[in-house]
């Protein structure tokens, strides 16, 4: 169930994002990663061992730096970075063994952050494309 949840929030997320036009601001995604970076510390403080907030921290701190890169240099950097946490998801126990993480948090995260970057990866490709064709002077498909 969770799989299903975590995909189909990230669907209406993003799709919600992009039919609004908050995704068009540089600083979304980058924020969105920040975000999704976090929830993990959150658990740390419900586990309360100083170790596992040190770790979470840590592996929080990769996640938001690749978000600070990706919002200065290109989104396609924070994108990944919200791939590559969903990846991480899937690993995070053999990382940090938090007892604050519901169990059902690795595989609804890993499937939002996924579902999210390939659908936004799609979207930024298709504006890329309509940009592009607009600017030769045919229609945008």
């Amino acid at each position: 169930m969770e799989y299903i949840v975590g995909f189909t929030l990230a669907l209406l997320f993003c799709a919600g994002a992009a039919g609004l036009g908050l995704d068009r601001e540089r600083a979304f995604y980058p924020a969105v990663t920040m975000a999704v970076a976090s929830y993990y510390i959150a658990f740390a403080v419900v586990d309360g061992r100083a170790g596992v907030m040190l770790g979470e921290a840590a592996i929080a701190a990769i996640f938001v730096a690749a978000a600070i890169k990706g919002y200065k240099r290109s989104q396609w950097i924070a994108l990944g970075a919200l791939g590559a946490h969903g990846v991480m998801d899937v690993f995070h126990h053999h990382l940090v063994q938090s007892n604050g993480v519901p169990g059902v948090w690795p595989g609804f995260c890993a499937t939002f952050d996924v579902t999210a970057a390939v659908f936004v990866g799609w979207v930024m490709i298709a504006r890329a494309r309509a940009a592009a064709g607009h600017r030769r002077g045919a229609p945008a498909a």
